[in-house]
């Protein structure tokens, strides 16, 4: 378990003998649910402004796109620097700080003249402020919970579902009183909440408990034997004055390691934080690039790439493509809510099933992404209002069992487990990047080119088969060839041999000096 929770400059840190699977993790699962409504619910609600911006500043389907694109690619491409700046000065810290930059792109954006002034506002300010938002909340989060892991962080993560579901209609109707420019200033104060929420992250100590515990026994073991071997020095000492034995704590050089040990459980139990960082600090790291080396998240980080192109684009092309079938405004932002009502059950229904203790998660995962590619494919094939929404209630809901546990399934030990999971996270959402850039796009140059919506979905639905087979890899890297391969090299390793446990060495080796001497004496005598 993590303690870089130790380091963190927060003075008022949560410190726990074990995860504590609740506690103050109730109020950062809400701060989870606010941040995630206020990000990712902003971003899948922004195709409300689209057909408003492409009047107002005559552009292309593939321009607008744009906008979203530069977003979720600064958003994941900067998610190495939120890992470190979160190891660095807190989580707290860095989520405020998000908050801020959020909601000063979307303001600004507000006063935009040209699609180029949204790249810059929504697309890098907006941009960079969601990623010091989103990866250190759910980061934390994942901190405070282990059994109930999975179904809290699916039900925390319901935020934008609730968030599209209500700003859809809300934002449509704002916009026919006060224009989009004002609606998207509304927005943007909005999303100032994302620094309230900030302010609830307090950081988590995980203080191990055994280890003090188990530490007096075998000290007081040991100093047992030590007593005893004075004695028997002492013993021989009174029997012939002039040998001289070196058997006494003060003379024999382990020793001066043994006595203060045992003392220590003491001061370890007086200042608990203080000695757990002095020896830890060696280890941590910034930034640790080191799972690029594990064969499993290789694989894992494969599949985030490719089904990022199936996350955003439905959602900003369901109310475009539901206009060209002849279906109103209003019909169409029903259709988007539809689909987010739908996302919420998902999310809930993926916790409650990787909740249950004898499963494999990354092969219901896997199933996941499989029916979510079906539903993808569906999309051209629908006709009319109903039809639409029979197809955005079912990819609503298995949208909601992937994209709601995608990420904290990096903390399983089938990926890299949750002691590497910040530096995963971070490389994970790295690697999610390319494929937020070119997703959006590439869905708009395709609309253009064929003039029909239905390619944006088959370009989605291909990008997440890639993905699931990539994702079907991950289990059989982890345990196949290529961890034989490393249970080999620390076979190797072991056979030269483990060097000898210095205290039962010198207890042994003081007590046969002391039985030689003894007898030494006795001949003397």
């Amino acid at each position: 378990m993590t303690v870089k929770a130790v380091k963190m400059p927060c003075t008022s840190a949560n410190v726990y003998t074990k995860v504590p699977d609740g506690g103050w993790g109730w109020t950062v699962a809400f701060a989870f649910f606010v941040v995630e409504a206020l990000t990712y619910g902003i971003i899948k609600s922004f195709g409300v402004f689209f057909n408003d911006l492409m009047e107002s500043f005559d552009e292309t389907n593939s321009r607008i796109s744009w906008i979203i694109s530069i977003c979720v690619f600064v958003q994941t491409f900067t998610a190495p620097l939120s890992t470190v700046l979160s190891n660095r000065f807190g989580h707290r810290l860095v989520v405020m700080a998000g908050g801020l930059l959020v909601s000063t792109g979307m303001v600004i954006a507000s006063f935009a003249r040209s699609v180029v002034d949204m790249y810059v506002t929504i697309g890098i300010v907006s941009g960079l402020g969601y990623c010091l938002s989103f990866l250190p909340t759910v980061t934390i989060l994942s901190q405070y919970f282990d059994k109930r892991r999975s179904l809290v962080t699916a039900v925390a993560s319901t935020g934008e579902c609730f968030a599209v579901f209500s700003f859809a209609p809300a934002i449509t109707a704002l916009k026919e009183q006060i224009g989009w420019r004002y609606s998207m200033l509304s927005v943007g104060v909005l999303q100032l909440g994302i620094t309230a929420c900030g302010s609830l992250l307090r950081p988590i100590v995980i203080r191990e408990q055994e280890e003090v515990k188990a530490q007096p026994p075998e000290e007081s073991t040991e100093t047992k034997y030590m007593l005893e071997n004075e004695q028997t020095c002492t013993s021989i000492e009174s029997i012939d004055s002039g040998v001289d034995i070196t058997t006494s704590p003060s003379n024999v050089p382990g020793k001066t390691k043994a006595e203060p040990k045992s003392e220590e459980p003491k001061q370890h139990g007086q200042n608990p934080v203080e000695n757990n960082s002095t020896p830890a600090e060696p280890k941590s790291k910034l930034l640790d690039f080191s799972v690029m080396r594990d064969y499993s998240f290789i694989c894992y980080a494969f599949f985030g790439l490719f089904a990022t192109l199936g996350f955003f684009a439905p959602s900003l092309y369901i109310i475009p493509l539901s206009r060209s079938l002849g279906i109103g405004k209003d019909h169409s932002a029903y259709i988007l809510s539809a689909m987010a009502i739908a996302e919420v059950f998902g999310r809930i229904f993926a916790g409650w099933v990787l909740n249950k203790k004898p499963i494999r998660k990354i092969y219901i995962e896997l199933i996941c992404v499989i029916l979510l590619s079906v539903a993808l494919v569906a999309f051209p094939f629908a006709s009319g209002f109903w039809g639409l929404m029979i197809c955005s209630v079912y990819f609503g809901f298995m949208l909601g069992t992937v994209a709601g546990t995608h990420i904290p399934l990096l903390a399983e030990d089938d990926v890299v487990g949750i002691e590497r999971m910040s530096s995963a996270a971070g490389v994970y959402v790295f690697i999610q990047s390319l494929a937020g850039l070119a997703g959006p796009p590439l869905a708009g140059v395709l609309v253009d080119t064929t003039k029909n919506y239905s390619s944006a979905f088959y370009s989605c639905a291909a990008g997440m088969v890639l993905g699931a087979v990539f994702l079907a890899l991950v289990r059989p890297c982890k345990t196949g060839l290529c961890h034989q391969q490393q249970q080999q090299q620390q076979v190797e390793e072991s056979t030269a041999g483990p060097p000898p446990e210095l205290p039962d060495d010198f207890i042994d080796m003081d007590i046969g000096k002391a039985e030689n001497s003894g007898k030494g004496s006795d001949s003397v005598v």
